[in-house]
């Protein structure tokens, strides 16, 4: 599959060169013309880079990268901007970015900065985590439960990677609304509520087999992992 890059740039010619350079090089490429948009949409998709200006309309892109680092250490973000002082670069590289360029830009060092960016966080050979019913795949993000495929949203599967790998404790509510879908949705039990019921019902879970509430503390997963 190929590698998804969010574009955020409020300027459209400059958007589009950027698109233009990242799909010849056969990446899928969406665009936002501003940060919230961008932030929004990262709830739900499988983000595999970012590249973001600073000076956007609503919040500006230093603001969004370190809102991502709240909840995301991992995925590799590139500042692409037209302040080129050394305390600029500076300033971008502290707020969580990997990589800062300065306009104008050639494509080609966009490009080569781009595969730089995914060689260096790619993941690693990913473990296969097994129960006695279920096997979860890292790399692939598959998931078998007695033999069969499940079907999980992104979220879904989220959250049961994180029960899964955290199967010797208690997981908090707020802890994994806090990890799952960022500190804004903590006090939202509502949506998490929904996704504990929904993966339950794919594990044909009557409510303690896989899944066990604590209640009034959170969720465990009870099945011993290997």
């Amino acid at each position: 599959m190929k590698e998804c890059i969010y574009v955020v740039e409020d300027d459209e010619n400059i958007r589009e060169i950027i698109d233009l350079a990242l799909t010849s090089a056969g990446y899928t490429v969406k665009q936002y013309s501003n940060a919230l948009d961008a932030l929004e949409n990262m709830k739900t998709d499988q983000v595999d880079l970012a590249v973001f200006d600073l000076m956007l309309p609503g919040i500006s892109g230093i603001d969004a990268i370190k809102k991502i680092r709240e909840t995301d250490q991992e995925l590799p973000i590139l500042i692409l901007s037209a302040k080129d002082r050394e305390i600029d670069k500076v300033n971008g590289l502290d707020s969580g970015s990997d990589d800062y360029m300065t306009k104008p830009f050639g494509v080609l060092e966009l490009q080569a900065r781009v595969r730089s960016l995914l060689r260096r966080h790619a993941p690693k050979a990913a473990p296969i985590i097994e129960s006695q019913t279920l096997k979860i795949d890292k790399q692939t993000r598959t998931v078998m439960h007695n033999g069969q495929v499940m079907e999980l949203t992104n979220k879904e599967y989220q959250l049961l990677l994180y029960l899964v790998e955290n199967h010797t404790r208690v997981v908090e509510r707020d802890e994994i609304l806090n990890h799952i879908w960022g500190y804004d949705f903590i006090g939202e039990s509502r949506v998490l509520d929904v996704h504990i019921r929904a993966l339950r019902a794919k594990l044909d879970d009557d409510g303690s087999k896989y899944i066990k509430t604590i209640r009034g503390v959170g969720y465990r997963y009870v099945e011993e992992v290997k």
